[in-house]
């Protein structure tokens, strides 16, 4: 998870992000009384979903900014700054929930780790991310304008489902479903690329090649035109894992 986000941006603009989420919860099924985590809460709207449920849940986050929303939109929740890669706490919980975080975290070993340790026996991972071929629009794009250093200054981490299995299973989670599937997503608003950009690829335009990388979003979006725009509609490429997994007992 980036540390530096517009959490008004985010809220104004990008509110599918948490509204795809709620299928996600009809998978997690949160029960009252449990533990829970919601990791990559953002500005807290799942996080209040799972509440609703009379789960005992708490959100965590690396942006200050996202965490300063979340606790003004929901300020009987309990919230967390800390890095999903480190993260410890000295209770146990029954569930660990993502939705559309672990993406932004390329030390994917130490996020699962710290989420196998947080869990209890038998604990249920339920998370979605980006996946394999996300945006690759986008990535195509980047790589067009910016060339050898599009990679270079990437922020994203989008596994195969056999990527990712792997990794859980090293760390104790047994995977009981997994799917990748597409989700090609509606951009909103007049100037909907021009603020995507803006919004999730603020980290790699920062100062790249020497210069304000934002100067060259013109550029990007008409790289991005010919596939993406459609009958005054911009589309994106999405592509998302789904991930059910369980803390597996010790042999």
């Amino acid at each position: 998870m980036t540390s530096s986000w517009d959490a008004q941006r985010y809220e104004n603009s990008h509110s599918y992000v948490w509204k795809f989420g709620a299928s996600l919860l009809e998978l997690l099924q949160p029960l009252p009384g449990e533990r829970i985590l919601d990791i990559g809460c953002g500005t807290g709207q799942l996080t209040a979903d799972i509440a609703n449920s009379g789960a005992q849940v708490i959100g965590l986050d690396r942006s200050e900014e996202m965490l300063r929303k979340a606790r003004e939109n929901y300020p009987a929740l309990t919230y967390v700054l800390a890095d999903v890669t480190t993260f410890r706490f000295a209770e146990p919980f029954d569930a660990v929930f993502s939705n559309a975080a672990l993406h932004w975290v390329q030390n994917a070993e130490g996020a699962v780790e710290s989420i196998a340790k947080s869990l209890r026996t038998g604990g249920r991972f339920v998370a979605e991310f980006g996946g394999k071929g996300n945006i690759a629009s986008v990535q195509a794009a980047l790589r067009a304008v910016f060339g050898p250093l599009a990679d270079d200054r990437s922020p994203w981490f989008y596994p195969s489902i056999s990527e990712y299995a792997v990794l859980l299973e090293r760390h104790g989670l047994e995977v009981h479903q997994a799917s990748l599937f597409d989700r090609p997503t509606v951009l909103e608003g007049a100037n909907a690329m021009d603020d995507w950009l803006r919004m999730f690829c603020g980290n790699y335009l920062r100062d790249i090649a020497g210069e304000d990388g934002a100067s060259r979003i013109p550029e990007l979006i008409d790289h991005l035109r010919s596939t993406q725009f459609r009958d005054g509609i911009w589309t994106l490429d999405y592509r998302r894992i789904r991930i059910l997994a369980k803390k597996r007992r010790s042999l």
